[in-house]
């Protein structure tokens, strides 16, 4: 996929993927601390954070596809090695809410869940949080230099 209606995919595609990620992240963090909020959102966040998964690779193709089109600069090229690693930290947090949604599984039928393994849950969540929101800042900010970082605001 390199255009939607004439316009360039990853223009469109990404504005989901910084704003379905760090949502999923947040919410992720915040079942994982408050059991309340993860009777309620847990299967929200499940969703959430696997369509960000599958539109992350989607993203980063049709930014390299763009990018072939209008060629690359070096603020380009370090957008696209960041954007690269963008799905591993998106796979983490889905793999990392997986394991909170077998915990809420076996909490809700009654079973106990050692108290080493609910910590470890919850530091995997929130350390695969943690990566996607650091990471997809990292994307946005750079991509964002890359296509306004030679324009001034004296310009605007």
């Amino acid at each position: 996929m390199s255009t939607i209606n004439g316009l360039p995919a990853h223009i469109l595609l990404n504005h989901f993927v910084i704003v379905l990620g760090p949502l999923a992240a947040i919410l992720a963090m915040l079942c994982a601390l408050w059991p309340a909020a993860r009777q309620r959102l847990i299967w929200p966040v499940l969703f959430l954070s696997v369509v960000a998964l599958i539109l992350t690779p989607l993203t980063t193709n049709a930014g390299t596809w763009l990018a072939g089109q209008i060629g690359t600069t070096p603020a380009i090229e370090t957008h696209i090695e960041l954007g690269e690693t963008l799905v591993y930290m998106m796979a983490a947090l889905v793999a990392t809410v997986a394991l909170l949604v077998a915990l809420h599984i076996q909490q809700s039928r009654g079973r106990t869940v050692k108290l080493a393994v609910h910590a470890l849950i919850v530091g995997l969540v929130i350390t695969a949080a943690a990566a996607t929101l650091v990471q997809t800042y990292r994307v946005g900010e750079s991509g964002a230099r890359a296509a306004w970082g030679g324009i001034t605001a004296s310009a605007m």
